[in-house]
């Protein structure tokens, strides 16, 4: 019994109080601080939901001596579980990083630069005569602008032909030089032919001319 009922005892209080009497007495004997250390803390709490679920779960089945024990076993095992799933496969990425991650990637390499870095990289190559470094620099060029643009998508493993064959059908005015375009990058990237200053001046003409172009929408073909 606590100290307050206690007090009101003694002092000849009706052991039959009225409702107001009642509630107040109660309120008194619920501030005790025994009350508030017999409290569950947020690891009872915890085990405790983890015990009811695998109650539910195994619809009853776990002997009610193994109760606390159980849950807080189980939810160690589920820690252990998550850890060793964040070891092996990392951490979950947002669809945000996942799409950057995809731009990040053009023609079978990792490259973040923007079109118009990848242009001026372009032209320092073209004014040095390094027309290989330059023809490969600016077709990477005239795919990232029609990718900014949003005008093409070119998800991982897409081919320099398979994104000219996709850019010329958003841009039908400039499918032959695009598919020419892809043929020259070809050359000079994966067939190790040299190239030329006029191969140069048609990807460079090429994106000058995708850069005042408008789209064709396929809901407009």
């Amino acid at each position: 019994m606590s100290r307050a009922v206690a007090e009101l005892l003694l002092a000849g209080a009706a052991l039959t109080p009225d409702r107001d009497d009642a509630r107040e007495w109660a309120e008194r004997e619920l501030q005790d601080p025994a009350y508030a250390a017999a409290e569950p803390n947020l690891i009872d709490r915890a085990a405790q939901a983890v015990g009811r679920f695998l109650e539910n779960l195994f619809g009853g089945g776990i002997p009610s001596a193994w109760g606390p024990a159980f849950a807080v076993i189980a939810s160690i095992v589920v820690v252990v579980i998550v850890v060793a799933a964040l070891l092996i496969w990392g951490r979950p990425r947002s669809v945000a990083r996942v799409r950057a991650d995809e731009r990040a990637e053009l023609f079978g390499e990792t490259d973040v630069r923007s079109a118009a870095e990848l242009r001026r990289l372009a032209a320092a190559a073209a004014a040095r005569s390094d027309w290989d470094d330059a023809i490969v620099l600016r077709f990477r060029a005239v795919a990232r602008g029609v990718v900014e643009r949003t005008a093409v998508e070119v998800p991982a493993g897409t081919t320099v032909h398979g994104f000219a064959r996709t850019a010329g059908a958003i841009f039908p005015g400039e499918a032959g030089r695009m598919d020419a375009a892809a043929t020259a990058f070809d050359d000079v990237r994966y067939l190790r032919r040299h190239g030329t200053r006029q191969m140069y001046d048609n990807i460079a003409a090429l994106d000058d001319a995708l850069a005042r172009a408008r789209p064709v929408l396929a809901s407009a073909r």
